[in-house]
């Protein structure tokens, strides 16, 4: 395939100017939590907001309101307010389902029913599911963790192992849920069905997966005797998370799905299988919504400094020299993993990685005529791929930190990631998948 020049050429002290405002976010991001030796004292809000009022001040030949109104129609794009839609409803969905015990059930449940001598694997799978059913890798850490040291401190296998099963686990499920935000922000950017996504990304992710669980089959053999109580009222409160992954995967509207689980965790407490009256389960919910405000705040600015930075032909000029010496589909797939990569790199936030790179992805991929599903599925993957990796992102802080030990200590047992690295290399080589899914 030939490469395609851009509809007009920009010059590099043009093209350097424009990208002039993601050096200052990076040098404040990075730089300051570097110096600081801390990559969460830095707000990314305050980031975002000096690297935009940068944006708007080298903005040329146009009024202080023509500028502003820019930046507002870059933040008011329909993609970004239909992804915050469904962020209110993740968030007050997913701390709902808390609230009732959904969580706790679906935890007991799975591990319950564990085989003594396949209690590793089990674990790997249990975090998988959780994992796709909440959307969150953190909350499946923050769930397993816990059981994980209990089961090291017991049984004398290596704590990081053990808590490496459950990181494994957890960015397997975050990858493919329908309502993880990297999964709405991935497909929103490249405009393709949620469950088109997912079978895409599963020809990469699942061949991962099964070879990371014959490694633990073989070679996580230990034995356990203790088994969570298992009552009726755990089996009803699996019910929001099976509604929500089974009709996902039918292609239903993720607002409805979202809906649909919300829904059904207010039926079961309202039927007495869960102490929350519905005052706490607006609480809930309230608290949910809350909670992914600074993530809302995030994912406004980064689109009005990106609107800021296309109009400027900052996004135009990234094409131009990313696409420069690229004359095939595989180079331009390389390229979209490598800038998504590299951003997440930098932001240690999987989800402002595909945020920030969405909209040049989605260029390259008109451009080259990639298919948008592929596409999708390598900007969720790969930025999955490097947050599970770097020792400062929240999910390797956050193990690190229950479990009493360095984030660097996961690294050698990240099996899964590193098998999925692995299959996005060959998807690329390869052009895989090459029928259509």
């Amino acid at each position: 395939m030939e490469n395609k020049q851009t509809a007009s050429y920009i010059s590099t002290g043009k093209g350097l100017l424009a990208l002039s405002p993601i050096v200052v976010f990076l040098l404040l991001y990075v730089a300051v939590s570097v110096i600081i030796g801390d990559f969460y004292k830095m707000p990314l809000s305050i980031a975002f907001i000096i690297a935009s009022m940068w944006a708007l001040l080298f903005t040329p030949k146009k009024k202080i309101t023509e500028r502003i109104e820019i930046f507002s129609k870059g933040a008011a794009n329909s993609n970004v307010l239909y992804m915050i839609w469904i962020f209110f409803l993740a968030g007050a969905f997913s701390a709902l389902a808390k609230g009732i015990g959904a969580i706790d059930a679906t935890v007991n449940l799975a591990l319950a029913s564990l085989p003594s001598s396949f209690l590793v694997p089990g674990l790997f799978i249990t975090a998988c599911f959780i994992s796709m059913s909440i959307g969150t890798s953190v909350g499946t850490i923050v769930a397993l963790t816990p059981f994980a040291c209990q089961l090291a401190q017991s049984t004398g296998v290596d704590t990081a192992f053990l808590v490496s099963v459950v990181l494994g686990g957890s960015f397997f499920g975050d990858n493919l849920s329908f309502i993880s935000d990297t999964t709405i922000a991935s497909t929103r950017s490249q405009k393709v069905k949620m469950n088109d996504k997912f079978k895409t990304n599963l020809w990469i992710a699942l061949p991962a997966a099964i070879a990371t669980l014959g490694i633990y089959i073989f070679t996580g053999d230990i034995q356990h005797t203790a088994h969570a109580p298992i009552t009726t009222a755990s089996w009803w409160n699996v019910t929001p998370y099976l509604i929500v992954i089974v009709s996902a995967m039918m292609g239903v509207n993720v607002l409805v799905v979202l809906t649909m689980g919300i829904i059904s965790c207010i039926a079961i407490a309202l039927c007495g299988l869960a102490d929350a009256s519905l005052i706490d389960m607006c609480g809930y919910m309230g608290g949910g919504i809350k909670d992914m405000s600074d993530l809302i705040i995030v994912t406004l600015l980064a689109a009005g400094l990106l609107g800021v930075i296309s109009h400027n032909g900052g996004v135009k000029y990234i094409i131009q020299v990313l696409t420069h010496r690229i004359n095939s589909c595989r180079g331009a797939q390389a390229v979209v993993a490598t800038l998504v990569s590299l951003v997440n790199l930098c932001t240690a936030n999987n989800t402002i990685a595909i945020i920030t790179v969405g909209d040049i992805a989605h260029k390259i991929s008109q451009q080259f005529q990639l298919d948008g599903r592929k596409v999708a599925s390598l900007l969720d993957t790969c930025s999955c791929i490097i947050q599970s990796l770097i020792p400062y992102g929240a999910q390797s802080l956050m193990a690190a930190g229950l479990a009493h030990l360095s984030p660097v200590a996961f690294l050698p047992y990240l099996y899964y990631t590193w098998a999925l690295s692995v299959m996005v290399i060959i998807s690329i080589a390869f052009n895989l998948p090459r029928r259509k899914v």
